[in-house]
């Protein structure tokens, strides 16, 4: 049993970089493809450390490039990072917005501790890589000696995310999470959604919510954006959203789907629109343009700040024990996973972090299940593991791209 924290409160772990980290994470944060091999390596032989396996920047136009960087810096500064360990062949390789020195520098700027390994210094590979290893136990030791205290929570930022949605999203899943974000947000702390195809529909209502007419336009444009870029391959995402599994689950319609899925976000006002993998300049509630896989949402919510994700999951059509569609794809931060659903809540014993159902057979209350997941959720914050956190399983992560490739 995890001990209680003054109200408003959770046990983090402070940062002299800023904020506070619910994990105590040393992360591996290979620069190129090549020395992807030298992280797994690492994380094979060091315990304690979290691992990021970059995609590279070959073939990709600069904007691509800069939100691989987003996500790479974006992640190495979470809260949850204690120390960053930068592996690479050489620090020259990479094209201008990935390459290392601009990684150093965004770490330097904001005081977090780290490590370089650059296989070119070490006289080949094999020696980087026994390097590596060496600085990062070293690395896992000191991270060993900090220990929690309590924090406020306007230290904590929780990403959320919904998926397999059904007729129990929009009734109990989506809303009873809105009301624990609602709560979070009135006590300083700051939520994050995202997926721009799930507010098709709804987008007027998300942007009257806005905090001014920047964030409004910023809101309406990348709706656009991404029905643009669904027509120039001659798909509508109005005419095949919600998807058939949708359907045969009990949503109708994608205005049903999409009032479900900002239901998450509960009702504060909006304060900003984010682009994908970039941290809020303040708290509160705010969007970010993403698209629905949870591999390539939940790495960029994480790489935006997001200590924990939510996963709030319908439980879809399925006639069995369903599979968690993301176990932990945060790489640094862990994946809460609930449901609205009582089937999903009886087939799935091991794996539900939060049954919400309770809304649905009239037995809680909105207001009274959203202080629960809250409580649910500093709990977590302050120490005890996720379904997902209990397993080994990594999950293959993504870097949204827009493309083209060449």
């Amino acid at each position: 049993m995890i001990q209680a924290a003054p109200n408003n409160e959770f046990w983090g772990y402070e940062r002299e970089s800023g904020g506070a980290g619910v994990r105590n994470k040393v992360l591996i944060l290979p620069m190129d493809r090549f020395s992807n091999q030298i992280a797994w390596a690492v994380e094979n032989v060091v315990a304690g450390v979290a691992r990021f396996i970059t995609p590279g920047d070959m073939g990709k136009h600069s904007k691509d490039r800069d939100r691989l960087f987003r996500v790479v810096a974006g992640l190495a500064c979470n809260p949850n990072v204690h120390s960053v360990l930068l592996i690479g062949v050489r620090a020259d390789f990479n094209y201008p917005e990935t390459r290392l020195a601009r990684v150093v520098e965004f770490l330097e700027q904001r005081g977090k501790r780290f490590e370089v390994v650059m296989a070119s210094e070490h006289g080949g590979m094999g020696q980087a890589t026994l390097t590596a290893q060496k600085i990062a136990r070293k690395m896992v030791r000191e991270a060993a000696l900090q220990r929690r205290v309590p924090v406020p929570l306007s230290n904590l930022t929780i990403g959320i995310k919904c998926g397999i949605s059904d007729g129990t999203s929009g009734i109990a899943g989506n809303p009873a999470l809105g009301a624990a974000m609602d709560c979070l947000v009135d006590a300083g702390g700051t939520v994050i959604f995202s997926e721009t195809t799930e507010i098709i529909g709804a987008e007027a209502i998300l942007a009257e919510r806005a905090v001014d007419d920047e964030t409004r336009r910023r809101i309406l444009d990348m709706v656009a954006r991404t029905e643009a870029q669904a027509r120039s391959v001659g798909e509508d995402i109005r005419s095949i959203n919600p998807i058939p599994s949708n359907i045969r689950a009990g949503i109708s319609t994608l205005e049903e789907k999409s009032l479900g899925a900002i239901a998450k976000g509960g009702t504060s006002t909006l304060q900003g629109a984010l682009e994908y993998a970039t941290q809020p300049r303040g708290n509160g509630l705010h969007f970010m343009d993403g698209w629905m896989a949870a591999h390539t949402l939940i790495p960029g919510l994480a790489a935006a700040g997001a200590q924990i994700t939510v996963f709030q999951s319908g439980g879809g059509d399925m006639p069995f024990d369903p599979p968690v569609p993301a176990v932990n794809p945060g790489v640094v931060a862990p994946t809460f996973f609930m449901s609205g659903n009582p089937n999903l809540a009886e087939k799935l014993e091991i794996g539900l972090d939060f049954n919400s159902s309770a809304v649905l057979t009239g037995e809680r209350t909105l207001p009274e299940i959203g202080a629960e997941i809250l409580h649910a959720l500093i709990e977590t914050a302050s120490g005890r593991l996720t379904w997902g956190e209990t397993t080994n399983f990594k999950d293959a992560t993504e870097v949204w791209f827009d493309g083209p490739f060449f």
